[in-house]
């Protein structure tokens, strides 16, 4: 009998590397992609709010920033990946960052014409490019090597999201809100009534705040496409197969249980997620009487706490189950919610401050379950999880329909509108949490 050699035991028991070094330079480039929709989404959240203000909008209206916004990853995510399977990763990722930088850029026709739809519009074409981004990028690296390290890397690709995402708070914080015209709602109706060119000077004023990052972020993408079209990155297992076969592939799809599950626990997510953070600077004015900008300064408190908590629970994933895990945070994360209901002044809004810690690994970690033992058929279950980013359009404004209601009386104690709206957040979580107790429990042998 031949002998074992410790090379060869060394070969057997150590772990495939999460990155391996001919991909690396690739793996970078990719990863500068997450960091950039992650600034477009949290340099919009604030805008809620801001909208508000300037066009004078009721939250359900105002809202509906985050309708346009998320509606585009809903929108485009089943054509993006159709036209990646049929293309390439390389070539989904070239026609996502030109939809990305066109819709920036038409914020400056938005602005001139001081119309609200108009905005949208430029939300809506900005995120069918941040769409075919997430359906090109995530599955990527999922690929990029081997399948054993594919959730490690996808998380750790992910943790660059939230710095982008840092970075936009900032943006709006101290380039758009510490620079608006500081009359309030109730002045501005009622310049709107005595004095029309007077109202008309502060919106434009205000509106021409808002497209200038907007137009330098159109300028930064239009930067990063030349440089990913003249980059070599390397063709993925399965790429040189362009053949659609929709068909079979939607049966195979939804027949796994696992991956629709997925995709209803990454719809809830997400909802909870926009929620969370756009609506804490309505809970800091609402319940605390904060500023804008110093309600956004603790939504930047949160997002520092949630880009820590990625990182260490990215090193949790080596030693902990991550259904297990993500069924913990998912109770964790509606333990504070439930806090932020209930309990009044600062202690509630450091609840929902606390929130953040517990969502971090969540996208990138239901992503990985949901797409883990797929196949080539992940091209295109990819976009049924990009679609789930839809929970983003549709929650915000159900949460904003309750906030524009009067106060619950339960009987034993008052519930503002705005506290009683984070019931919302609370129901996701739960629906979070069965699903990572149905990946530990149920599907523990498929993943």
């Amino acid at each position: 009998m031949a002998e074992t050699s410790p090379d060869d035991l060394k070969g057997a028991t150590q772990k495939p590397p999460v990155i391996p070094p001919k991909i690396l330079w690739a793996f970078v480039l990719v990863t500068s992609l997450f960091a950039m929709w992650g600034f477009a989404n949290d340099i919009t959240n604030p805008m809620v709010a801001a909208f508000k203000n300037i066009l004078l909008l009721s939250y359900t209206e105002s809202a509906l920033v985050q309708f346009a916004f998320y509606g585009g990853y809903c929108v485009m995510a089943i054509p993006a990946a159709l036209f990646i399977k049929r293309f390439s990763y390389k070539t989904g990722i070239l026609v996502g960052l030109g939809l990305y930088a066109t819709g920036c850029l038409l914020f400056i026709p938005s602005g001139w014409m001081m119309a609200f739809w108009a905005f949208l519009v430029s939300y809506f074409v900005m995120t069918c490019g941040l769409s075919f981004l997430e359906t090109s990028a995530n599955p990527y690296v999922l690929a990029m090597g081997p399948e054993e390290t594919a959730t490690q890397r996808l998380n750790f690709a992910q943790a660059f999201n939230p710095i982008g995402s840092l970075t936009g708070m900032l943006v709006a914080k101290n380039l758009i809100l510490a620079r608006l015209d500081t009359t309030g709602e109730e002045a501005r109706r009622a310049l709107q009534q005595t004095s029309p060119e007077q109202f008309a000077a502060i919106r434009q004023h205000d509106l021409d705040i808002i497209i200038g990052p907007y137009m330098a972020l159109g300028l930064v993408v239009l930067v990063a496409l030349v440089v990913f079209a003249v980059a070599r990155l390397p063709r993925s297992k399965g790429e040189d197969d362009t053949s659609l076969n929709v068909g079979p592939t939607l049966k195979r799809l939804f027949r796994n249980r696992k991956y629709l599950e997925g995709v209803v626990a990454q719809t809830f997510y997400v909802g909870v997620q926009i929620m969370v953070w756009t609506f804490i600077i309505q809970y800091g004015v609402n319940e605390l009487g904060l500023t804008a900008e110093k309600a956004q300064g603790y939504n930047m408190v949160a997002m520092v706490i949630f880009v820590s908590s990625r990182f260490i629970c990215t090193f949790l994933l080596r030693y902990v189950s991550p259904g297990g895990l993500l069924m913990t945070l998912a109770i964790a994360g509606g333990t504070l919610v439930a806090g932020t209901i209930f309990i009044r002044g600062m202690l509630g809004l450091y609840c929902l401050i606390g929130v953040s810690a517990c969502m971090s690994l969540m996208f990138p970690t239901i992503y990985g379950i949901a797409l883990k033992g797929l196949g080539d058929d992940a091209k295109l279950g990819a976009a049924g999880l990009i679609m789930a980013i839809g929970g983003g359009s549709v929650m915000p404004p159900l949460q904003a329909r309750i906030m524009d209601m009067d106060a619950f009386n339960l009987g034993f104690m008052t519930l503002s509108s705005t506290r009683a709206s984070f019931v919302l957040p609370l129901i996701c979580f739960v629906v979070i949490a069965v699903f990572g107790f149905r990946t530990s429990k149920v599907h523990g042998h498929t993943y």
